[in-house]
């Protein structure tokens, strides 16, 4: 599925491939050519970002892996990271509903230990089903999450993404939106200040979305491609990549046939084959931007007040 048309031809067309942009300039830049909203988020080095806690949360295990780009990135530049699975994920895998649960629970703890996140938390709503939950219950869990982990940053799917047909998606965004924002009043479930805890609101959240969606930051993630490699291999109950690599291998080779890029074992086998076909779209929204690989999102994020930007602007020498 082609997850970015939206943004293909009136925000990116006009962009040469190579030049300025492929730069490793320090944080988001303006795209050149591009709307003036969009930016592109570059490697950073050293860890400017230390101190900051990010939640990742997915409905599914496999979420993940399709959009971990920006989490490795992330934290490569100094975050600790926490993971969310709200669903028991009991609808997509191997076996029976048991093995399947079973199987999505190691595949997402897995997920969470490649990528050096901190801990892993599970709110085990059916396998969609999440439209039929109490949506004030799973907002006051989100709540008291982001409040106990004073999350700086939150990454998961788009609320506003268009064409979504997963209710586990949609209501998983809804929730998150609104607990963001809840989480920092003070007079929003107040008794868990007594339990030491403060308000505490999100300040950026990096949305994504597997159809249309406004599309405000590309983020270069060519510097950790490779642990993206490693996200995609560690899921194998529902990932999209598997053992898929070694299974071609072996096909061709009772054809009497055989990939060079596959090369001679297994391993190289899976990395090659996720590398060439499932970063397709990685790579060609990356050459848009002259960038080798690169993910795209809808980015919130904290906005100065009216007052200090107009000083900005506006101020004078005496």
């Amino acid at each position: 599925m082609k997850r970015r048309e939206f943004i293909a031809g009136s925000l990116a067309g006009t962009l040469p491939p190579g030049g300025p942009m492929a730069a490793q300039d320090p944080g988001p830049t303006q795209a050149p050519g591009a709307a003036p909203d969009v930016v592109i988020e570059r490697a950073v080095s050293g860890r400017p970002h230390a101190g900051k806690v990010l939640l990742l949360i997915q409905p599914h295990s496999d979420d993940v892996q399709l959009y971990g780009g920006v989490v490795a990135k992330l934290l490569s530049e100094g975050y600790t990271g926490h993971l969310l699975r709200t669903t028991n994920d009991e609808c997509a895998g191997p076996g029976s509903v048991a093995e399947t649960v079973l199987a999505n629970d190691q595949d997402n703890r897995e997920v969470a230990r490649v990528l050096g996140l901190k801990q892993v938390f599970d709110f085990n709503y059916r396998n969609h089903r999440m439209d039929g939950i109490s949506a004030l219950e799973y907002r006051a869990r989100l709540i008291f999450l982001i409040r106990l982990l004073k999350v700086d940053t939150v990454i998961g799917y788009d609320p506003w993404g268009h064409y979504e047909e997963n209710p586990d998606h949609y209501i998983t965004a809804q929730g998150v939106e609104a607990a963001c924002w809840m989480a920092g009043m003070r007079k929003d479930y107040p008794e868990h200040f007594a339990t030491g805890l403060e308000p505490h609101s999100v300040r950026e959240r990096y949305y994504f979305a597997r159809g249309p969606q406004l599309v405000n930051r590309i983020v270069d993630v060519t510097a950790v491609i490779e642990k993206k490699i490693d996200v995609l291999l560690a899921g194998k109950a529902q990932g999209p990549a598997g053992n898929a690599g070694a299974r071609l291998r072996a096909d061709l080779a009772s054809r009497g046939m055989k990939l060079p890029l596959l090369g001679n074992d297994d391993q190289t086998a899976n990395r090659a084959y996720i590398r060439q076909f499932l970063l397709e779209e990685e790579r060609e929204l990356g050459r848009k931007y002259g960038l080798e690989y690169a993910e795209a999102y809808h980015y919130i994020g904290p906005k100065p007040p009216a007052v200090d930007e107009y000083i900005k602007q506006h101020a004078v020498p005496l």
